[in-house]
């Protein structure tokens, strides 16, 4: 796919990098992780509790591009974004080298991400694929996690395969992304459907670009499933919300399906996705805009994260949604991760700082409920969940910390305390771990 640049992008133009200072501050290898909870994430809540949050963002100035693509980044190793092509969603072919390299050299911390990862039972070429035709998601019948979990074999088999070379686990994702789109036909159950259109569908995107380019791997069959059953959805849901009020849905649902739009675009090498994924993002009305997911900025370079009155499970998965969108969009070449001096930096922050059980500030949140946009607020953050963990610090970490030499600490100290990181499976066997793909010690350390 060819590099995405500023005049493709709806009214908002793309700045390349904001400029980001600091030392890096990573725990040393010989102490990276100190302790690792065993704390399982609980199973999203019903489509009625999950409805509902946006509140006016803090008025917060854009970033002036300098010229097409923006000043240059100023980071610690001259990083700038990608150029675009495949494999260019989560990883790049760079990535899955330096993957490779130190996990033959056995060096810390990828080789304990390693081990995370093949003490995995998704991750053995031994996994049966359970495909089905209808996918429900919330209401009667619900049997998505046959969809869950097999992507995320496919994914964990994918990525083995690209670091070992193990050609078992290549032809055991190939096997299972084969079965799939020879069978689904259709996502359907109550409001929760969105939900599984977005998260599995920007995740069997990236399963799928692992093994793109292997004989025997059904390129077309795979591109026409994403577009004529995962994407339909995604787009109803952003263009309507459901028929609720615009702020009625909390950030995870846009975050979600934005996520899977983006992930299709680069994944069928359609431009108008990725692009509208990425204008969404610079000036989408909903929760999942980048001023709506993040709306309030504090001092101390925090910034509070829609979702953080209502739980912390949730914002921790909206985190990690924003870490995934910005990771694909800056390997096709846009910066999201720079917007606004780093605000998903300074959500992180925030989030992972009250996480650890450290005070945060918060400012009150309101916003339209329902169909009607009745008036709702929350005045204090949420200790529901409070300090769980999920698989989503490691790949914002790295790049503000690793390519930027941005100071990180309460994330630095996050994954110190609960890395190294898993992936599905590994946090719960609800829908909820499965939220993220995971394995990011292993993928983004640098």
């Amino acid at each position: 796919m060819s590099k995405h640049r500023a005049n493709n992008v709806k009214r908002r133009r793309i700045i390349v990098g904001a400029a980001a200072t600091g030392g890096l501050a990573a725990a040393s290898a010989a102490g990276y992780w100190l302790t690792r909870s065993d704390d399982e994430p609980a199973t999203p809540p019903t489509a009625e509790e999950s409805a509902s949050p946006t509140a006016e963002p803090s008025a917060s100035p854009s970033p002036e591009p300098d010229g097409e693509r923006g000043a240059a980044n100023s980071t610690k190793d001259g990083a700038l974004p990608g150029k675009g092509g495949h494999p260019g969603l989560l990883h790049t072919q760079d990535d899955f080298d330096r993957m490779a390299e130190k996990v033959s050299a056995g060096e810390s911390p990828w080789i304990e991400g390693w081990n995370r990862l093949t003490a995995n039972g998704r991750s053995h070429a031994d996994w049966g694929a359970r495909p089905t035709a209808v996918v429900i998601r919330g209401g009667d019948g619900s049997n998505v996690g046959v969809l869950f979990t097999d992507v995320h074999a496919a994914y964990q088999n994918a990525l083995r395969w690209r670091i070992s070379g193990d050609e078992a686990h290549r032809d055991k994702a190939v096997e299972i992304l084969n079965a799939w789109s020879a069978t689904l036909t259709e996502i359907n159950g109550n409001a929760d459907r969105f939900l599984a259109a977005g998260i599995y569908g920007y995740q069997a995107a990236n399963a799928a670009e692992l093994v793109r380019d292997v004989d025997g791997f059904e390129l077309g069959r795979f591109q026409d499933m994403l577009a004529d059953v995962f994407y339909p959805l995604n787009d109803h849901f952003l263009t309507n919300h459901n028929d609720a009020c615009v702020t009625n849905y909390w950030s995870n649902w846009d975050l979600c399906n934005l996520a899977s739009v983006m992930a299709i675009g680069v994944f069928n090498e359609d431009q108008s996705l990725f692009d509208r994924a990425v204008d969404y993002m610079y000036n989408g009305e909903g929760n999942g805009s980048l001023d709506n997911a993040i709306p309030f900025v504090h001092d101390g370079g925090l910034a509070q994260q829609q979702e953080s009155g209502r739980d912390q499970a949730h914002s921790l998965m909206a985190t990690g949604l924003l870490g995934a969108i910005c990771e694909m969009a800056w390997n096709q070449g846009v910066d999201l991760y720079g917007y606004d001096d780093g605000k998903v930096a300074k959500c992180a922050e925030y989030v992972a700082r009250y996480n650890l059980g450290r005070d945060v500030p918060f400012t009150t949140y309101q916003w339209g409920h329902g169909q009607t946009c009745a008036p709702r607020e929350q005045t204090v953050i949420s200790e529901t969940q409070r300090g769980q963990v999920r698989p989503v610090w490691e790949s914002i970490y790295h790049h503000y910390a690793g390519r930027q030499g941005r100071e990180m600490p309460n994330v630095a100290d996050m994954i110190a305390q609960n890395g190294p990181e898993g992936g599905g499976g590994d946090y719960g066997g609800g829908s909820g771990g499965y939220d993220a793909l995971g394995f990011g010690t292993l993928a983004f350390a640098r």
